[in-house]
C-alpha cells in the first residue's frame, strides 16, 4: 500500500455539502476534482501516484455520474487496496435537500427523469445507497450551515490547519479607498507629520516621522484599539475560513500616518502568529 497520499472519495446526496467540503479540503491543503466516474477516478489516482506534488487528493463523485455506478465499489475496493483512502458520505434529510434547493434555485440532477423535486430526491437515495454503505464515514448535515460544516471538516482533515494570510496596505484617501480591502482603518485624525516642515518631505519609513506619529497620545489609544479588536476578529476569520484577509490604514496622501500604523501592525499581527505582508500603496 502506498502510505505517502491519502485519498478522499467525496460523494452523498445533492445539497447535502459536497461542494462546501471539496473547496474546505482545497483551501487545507488537498488537490481536488470532481464529478469524476468510478473508472476514470482509479485511472487518475494511478497517473500521478508518483507524483510528490499530490499527497493529499480529494475526488467528488455524486449522482452525475450514476451511469457508472455499478462499477464504483470495484473501483474503491481497487483503490483502499493500494492507498490510504476513505470514502465520505455527505447526507441530509428531505426537507433540509428541499429548503436548500428552493434556497439555490439550482435543478436537482434528476429533474429531468421527475416532475418533482422530492421524487428526484428519492431516487437518488436509493441509486445512492450502494455508495452509503461502502462509506467509512457519513456525516448529515441537516442541522449545519456552511461555515459549520467547513469547521467540522478542517477539524477532520486539516493536520496542521492555516492562518488566514493577512495584507496590511497603506493608502491615501486622495486616490481612493482599495477595492479589495475588507477592513478599513481611517487615521485621518491623527495629528499630521506634513505640516511639520522637518517631516514634510519624509516619509512614514523614516524614524522621526515614526516617532512623532507614535508618541501621540491619541495613535497610542488608536492602536490599542485596533489591536483589542484584530485579537478578537482575526482568530474568528479563520474559524470561518477565511484564509485571505486585506486589512487598509488610510491618511490623507498615503504618505506619512498610514505608513507607520500599517508597519506597527504588521508586526503585532506577527506576534499573534499570523502571515503578513505589508504593501504602501501610494507611498
Amino acid at each position: 500500500m502506498n502510505s505517502d497520499k491519502f485519498i478522499v472519495i467525496v460523494t452523498g446526496i445533492s445539497g447535502g455539502g459536497k461542494t462546501v467540503t471539496l473547496r474546505t479540503l482545497e483551501d487545507i491543503g488537498f488537490f481536488c476534482i470532481d464529478n469524476l466516474p468510478p473508472e476514470v477516478a482509479s485511472h487518475f489516482v494511478e497517473t500521478i501516484k508518483d507524483y510528490k506534488d499530490f499527497i493529499k487528493i480529494a475526488i467528488g463523485i455524486d449522482i452525475r455520474v450514476y451511469s457508472f455506478l455499478n462499477k464504483a465499489e470495484e473501483v474503491f475496493e481497487r483503490i483502499k487496496k493500494k492507498f490510504r483512502s476513505e470514502i465520505l458520505f455527505l447526507d441530509a434529510d428531505d426537507e433540509s435537500i428541499l429548503r436548500r434547493y428552493k434556497e439555490t434555485r439550482r435543478p436537482h440532477p434528476l429533474m429531468c427523469q421527475h416532475e418533482n423535486l422530492l421524487d428526484a430526491i428519492k431516487k437518488e437515495r436509493v441509486l445512492l445507497y450502494p455508495l452509503k454503505k461502502l462509506s467509512d464515514r457519513v456525516i448529515d448535515t441537516s442541522n449545519f450551515n456552511p461555515h459549520q460544516l467547513r469547521s467540522l471538516i478542517r477539524s477532520i482533515y486539516s493536520e496542521n490547519e492555516k492562518h488566514p494570510y493577512v495584507t496590511v496596505m497603506s493608502f491615501g484617501y486622495k486616490k481612493g479607498v482599495p477595492v479589495n480591502a475588507d477592513i478599513v482603518f481611517d487615521a485621518r485624525f491623527l495629528p499630521n507629520p506634513y505640516f511639520v516642515e522637518s517631516l514634510r518631505e519624509l516619509s512614514g519609513k523614516d524614524p522621526n516621522v515614526k516617532d512623532y506619529v507614535l508618541n501621540q497620545t491619541e495613535t497610542k489609544e488608536f492602536l490599542e484599539r485596533i489591536k483589542s479588536f484584530l485579537s478578537f476578529v482575526l482568530p474568528k476569520y479563520k474559524k470561518e475560513g477565511r484564509y485571505y484577509i486585506t486589512l487598509a490604514v488610510g491618511c490623507t496622501g498615503g504618505k506619512h500616518r498610514s505608513v507607520v500604523l500599517a508597519e506597527e501592525l504588521s508586526d503585532f499581527i506577527s506576534s499573534l502568529n499570523f502571515k503578513t505582508n505589508v504593501i504602501h500603496r501610494d507611498l
